[in-house]
Order: structure tokens, then sequence, then C-alpha cells
């Protein structure tokens, strides 16, 4: 099993360069540490591990709830495996690990990951109030056997990338601004589950699903992007909001999939945001709403369409 849901169940069988970090939405500084990782890994003929953390470390510090992932941790171990990270830790952070000294956590990463490197950001710090500092690890380094290796932080328009700037982005609705970041569209998944089949009745059957209750979601409005279902791609409207027109008042997430119609309950699907076309309202009518979802298929589709020819054109 290449993701392993705790460091002590670790025991790989050969030497590795070892990152740590929460990497939340694996955006593109993140990736561009990834990458460098691997290659350095392949090229002396060592294991690349990432070694992350759920929860958050700041979840359990800051005593925060609500929607504040980007990703689910399988989500982001397969990300990060399709990179060609060959092992991903995910380890659990509670009251005790935050407790663990440095160097208790150093010994821990060489006994069962063989780790002969360790890449951080200048930043970074470990262990019991992050007295795990890049000074730290240096000297543990030394004494111990492993080499350390810092890496300056991805910067963008003088600003360092960061997972709480993407998270701010997209529930602000900002979604082209978190694609610049993430290196892609922002996209959730779950399971298609039964709805009021209110969009059914008048002629928009939507797709809604369920998702994560600690993800992030895009600010209510109605947007454009893709779903995935397996290998099949649609392009697709998504609501993200409460409904007003139908006095509802939970939040969901319902795209209606151009030029398709399935059953696909209980199945998985992948949505997409690319752009935000319009806050969501409230209609007078439920003629006037139907207008309003005429107009949004067909502005949503041309600018697909668009985005679409504008990357093929490369």
């Amino acid at each position: 099993m290449r993701h392993i849901y705790n460091l002590t169940h670790a025991q790989l069988d050969r030497p590795s360069i070892v990152t740590i970090g929460v990497f939340d939405g694996v955006h593109r500084g993140h990736q561009s540490l990834i990458r460098r990782l691997v290659d350095e890994a392949r090229q002396t003929n060592r294991l690349a591990v990432v070694l992350t953390f759920f929860p958050h470390p700041d979840v359990v510090l800051r005593g925060l709830t609500g929607r504040y992932y980007l990703m689910t941790p399988d989500e982001k171990a397969h990300f990060l495996m399709e990179m060609g990270v060959d092992y991903v830790v995910t380890q659990p952070f509670n009251d005790e690990v935050r407790h663990i000294r440095a160097d208790v956590y150093v010994n821990r990463l060489l006994k069962h990951l063989q780790m002969q490197m360790l890449w951080v950001g200048s930043d970074f710090a470990m262990g019991y109030q992050r007295e795990g500092n890049v000074l730290f690890l240096r000297e543990q380094g030394s004494q111990k056997g492993f080499g350390l290796h810092e890496i300056d932080l991805v910067m963008t328009d003088g600003t360092t990338l960061s997972s709480t700037g993407i998270r701010q982005a997209i529930q602000s609705g900002d979604l082209e601004q978190a694609r610049e970041w993430l290196g892609r569209a922002y996209s959730l998944s779950g399971e298609v589950v039964h709805g009021e089949g209110r969009g059914r009745k008048i002629g928009f059957p939507t797709a809604n699903m369920h998702i994560w209750e600690e993800q992030v979601l895009p600010a209510n409005g109605i947007y454009a992007g893709w779903a995935r279902l397996g290998e099949e791609r649609f392009m697709a409207m998504t609501n993200v909001g409460v409904r007003p027109t139908f006095e509802g008042s939970n939040i969901t997430v319902e795209p209606y999939l151009l030029d398709f119609d399935r059953d696909i309950y209980g199945e998985r699907l992948e949505v997409s945001f690319e752009k935000r076309l319009r806050p969501e309202a409230k209609f007078s009518s439920i003629d006037e709403l139907i207008g309003q979802i005429h107009n949004d298929v067909e502005v949503g589709r041309a600018y697909l369409e668009a985005l679409e020819a504008s990357r093929a054109a490369g």
C-alpha cells in the first residue's frame, strides 16, 4: 500500500528523500517542490516520500470548525502519487502528536522511512512548539547522518502561493484566480444522491452531489465547468447555494450536465469550477428562472468552448 495512514506503520525497504507539510490542494508551489523531489529520488535510486497531516494542525490548534479543506486526504494522496511520489504518509494530528519533541520525530523519520534527505521550506518548523526549525534540523542532520535541503517558496506576482489564499479566492467566487494558483480548476467530487427533483420538473435535471462536509465550497452562485463521470466528460452548469426561488435553506451543489440524460444515482461525479457566471438570485416566477437558466447554459457553453479552444491552441 503506497498510502500509509500513520508514520509508525511505515517500514520502507530502501532509503528515501522526505518532505513534510500539509500540502492542502497541492497547488503550483507544492507541485514545483514535488517534481524536483521526485526527480532527485529517481536519479539517486531513493524513494520519494511525502509526510502530511490530517486533521490540519491549524484545525486542531485553533479549534477551527466548518469547511476548511481543498481536498480529502485520499484525493491528496492520489494526486501526489500521480506526480510520481512513491509513498504518502498521512499522519493523524492530535494533542499527543503535537507534544512530540522535534528530535523524537526525527528519530521516527529515520527509523520508519530510512530518511537520508529531508526537504523543507525556509519557514518550516516541526515538533512541540515548532522547535524543529531549519537550524535545528540542520544540526540534527549533522549528528544523525541525513541531509537537509532548504527549498525556496514559490511566488506569484510578489505573493507567496498559499492554500489560505486559494481558500479565500474560492470562497469569494474568484475561481479563475484559484485556477491560476492551483494550476488546475478547483473541483468537488461526491456521490449523486436523490434531491427534491425540482430541476427535472422544470426541464433542467441536476445531479445533487453529496460533498464532504469539511471541504471548501465556492461562493453561492452559478458556475461553468466540466463534470467527470468515470472516463466521460461533459460541460456542466453548477448551482451552489440554497435555491432561493424555491425557499431553500440548505446549501447544495447541483450540476446540470449539458447534452446528457441518464440515471446516475449512486455514482461518483466530479465537477470542476472554471468561472462564476453570476451570483445566486431569487426569481419572481418559475418562468423567469427557466429563462435565466437557458441564458446561463448559452453563456456557459460559449465560455467553455472558447476556453477549450484556447487550451488546444497552446
